[in-house]
């Protein structure tokens, strides 16, 4: 029984290699992606390359900035007269003019409503199951409020012009805004949506399909209409590093008015976590990739040959040397851990675990930017390949990726303990760094604004960093504030007002922070709201701010929250319901619950209107 667990702790160790996604430490060609020639070179590559089973899954997004940063954007109505729409909120996206898919949209005169199918909970009851539907409503003026239509389809949504744009899982529906609504397009999916984003008159639709090892190509992620768009094995792009690779992604552009495809990229990506950014410059598709597991544990026993024997060091040394997959070395590296193991007394065997586990997480803190990188593809506008960078570390989120003058600006987490940032040029070569801040921490949150950025760590306290991008080749930390509790989500209220909403303890908590003085930020104000959770911890989508009434919005389970940040953080309206987003327009705030939607004036945030949905 003890030498079965103690050779499990050691095919745990093996595992957590095995499990990093293989790249040979070799130089990139120039450009670093290429095409398929074949079908076999695509075969060839995926079976070489193929994840399998010793990988995680895939978590992947979409993620979007551009030179403009929004602090919530606003929509302005053409030719304004008395008692019409002057202007009206756009959800909350991380850079002004790139729409992202939400659950509520408005247009000014409508709100689109994504009901989610399920139960909710509405004190004091739980309300029957709820179908799943769009609900579209007849907003303004808001005291004849009405339900215009029902869609009975549901999923995040995009709106242009007059097109509603719904997003489930496998396909994307486009409808004509209309007495009944008329569907005018419609994408199906051989296999899953990833994310989309809506950016002028285009609809950039991210999708991703797994890999047929006997007829990998060619793919035939979408269809438009009933017409089927095949992509053939010399128009699909690798990395020219090996990496482990088992879908295929496809970036495809497609006007949101006629339905047509203009532009289309696939390229193979493995199971690692990867987030898709775009620029007015480019798209940046990110991808995980860890140093090759087998010739990890060399290096690992060959830095620590006073633990193991010479003929364990001398074996796997040989078994190197061999044209076999690193899945095969890594096993084949286990049996000689094993055979040693074996060779052991019960007392060595003991002091041999505990000395292997110390040794292995040192040898993990002292390469962690060796093991773990994160790459970064870069494609024009028009989606053809234009190079490939490296980072050491993982993202977080899209908020980790900034472009700014031509530079790219990216935070990681190193090792789960500590945190970096890059500053890399439109070739994607590093030219600036800070290695090393917020030690036993990882990244929380980042937000970047012009050349200022804020990132914010967290394990016990909550430091709080502004870092001074000004010279792109010398980044700084100008300053940190210790607090806490975390934030998870960071919004520039102003040039010196950053807004913090995250935890602290059990409760949501909302920070102030003046960074007037970037050497020395203040929090000027906090307030603990009861609540357990908000959807601002886990989507920017759900916060809303309103600039000329200097408030902002936050969604919670037992209600809806109207902040007044003028003189710091004041409660200003309460609504008892099971808020999730809020939209504003002229003077109107419109808050959006699971059963209804209920309308305030934001002179005197007395209710003037109200529909159930």
């Amino acid at each position: 029984m003890k030498k079965i667990l103690i050779a499990a702790v050691i095919v745990f160790l093996i595992a957590i290699a095995a499990a990093l996604l293989y790249k040979p430490l070799e130089k990139p060609e120039e450009k670093g992606m290429k095409s398929f020639s074949s079908s076999e070179e695509f075969r060839e590559f995926i079976n070489k390359y193929s994840s399998g089973a010793l990988f995680a899954p895939v978590y992947v997004t979409l993620d979007v900035a551009a030179e403009e940063k929004s602090l919530g954007s606003v929509g302005e109505a053409e030719g304004r007269t008395a008692g019409e729409v002057e202007r009206y909120s756009q959800t909350n996206v991380q850079v002004a003019g790139i729409d992202e898919p939400d659950i509520v949209k408005t247009d000014g005169k409508h709100i689109f409503v994504s009901k989610r199918s399920g139960y909710y909970y509405l004190y004091p009851k739980i309300v029957p199951p709820v179908k799943g539907e769009t609900v579209i409503v007849s907003a303004f003026p808001p005291e004849n409020m009405t339900v215009a239509e029902k869609i009975d389809k549901t999923g995040n949504l995009l709106v242009y012009k007059d097109v509603l744009i719904v997003l489930t899982y496998d396909k994307v529906f486009a409808y004509r805004i209309s007495e009944n609504s008329p569907e005018i397009w419609r994408v199906e999916l051989n296999g899953s949506l990833v994310d989309a984003r809506l950016y002028n008159g285009k609809v950039y639709l991210v999708t991703r399909d797994t890999v047929n090892p006997i007829e990998p190509c060619p793919v035939r992620p979408i269809s438009i209409n009933g017409e089927v768009y095949e992509i053939e094995c010399r128009k699909i792009y690798h990395p020219t590093m090996p990496v482990s690779a088992d879908s295929v992604y496809t970036v495809v552009s497609i006007d949101a008015e006629s339905g047509k495809m203009e532009d289309s990229v696939s390229f193979v990506g493995s199971t690692g976590y990867t987030v898709v950014y775009m620029s007015k410059n480019g798209v940046y598709v990110t991808y995980s990739a860890y140093t090759d597991p087998a010739k990890l544990m060399y290096e690992f026993v060959k830095e620590n040959s006073d633990l193991v024997p010479d003929w364990v060091i001398e074996r796997i040394e040989k078994l190197m040397g061999y044209d076999i997959s690193s899945r095969a070395k890594s096993v084949e590296i286990s049996v000689i851990i094993e055979q040693l193991m074996s060779s052991l007394g019960k007392d060595e065997r003991l002091k041999f675990e505990n000395e292997y586990w110390n040794k292995w997480t040192d040898f993990q803190k002292r390469h962690a930017r060796e093991i773990e990188k994160t790459y970064i593809a870069k494609f024009s506008l028009k989606l053809e390949p234009e190079g490939v960078g490296e980072v050491p570390g993982r993202l977080l989120n899209q908020f980790s990726l900034d472009e700014y003058q031509s530079y790219l600006r990216v935070a990681t987490t190193v090792g789960g303990d500590e945190n970096d940032l890059y500053v890399l040029d439109e070739n994607l070569q590093i030219v600036g760094s800070i290695q090393g801040f917020g030690l036993d921490e990882r990244i929380y949150a980042v937000r970047f604004v012009g050349d200022k950025g804020y990132i914010v760590t967290f394990r016990q306290t909550d430091p709080f960093f502004v870092l001074d991008l000004s010279n792109p080749e010398n980044p700084k930390i100008a300053g940190e504030l210790k607090i806490p509790g975390f934030s998870s989500y960071l919004h520039p209220i102003s040039e010196n007002l950053v807004l913090g909403i995250g935890k602290e303890g059990a409760s949501v908590k909302i920070s102030l922070f003046d960074v007037s003085n970037p050497e020395e930020p203040v929090e000027i104000d906090r307030y603990m709201l009861k609540e357990y959770w908000s959807d601002i911890l886990s989507t920017h989508h759900a916060f809303l701010i309103d600039k000329e009434h200097e408030i902002f919005f936050l969604p919670a389970a037992n209600g809806g929250y109207v902040f007044s940040y003028k003189d710091g953080i004041e409660l200003v309206k309460a609504v008892s319901m099971n808020a999730e987003r809020a939209i504003y327009i002229n003077d109107y705030l419109y808050i959006i619950g699971v059963d209804r939607v209920a309308a305030y004036d934001e002179n005197t945030w007395e209710m003037v209107g109200e529909v159930e949905i």
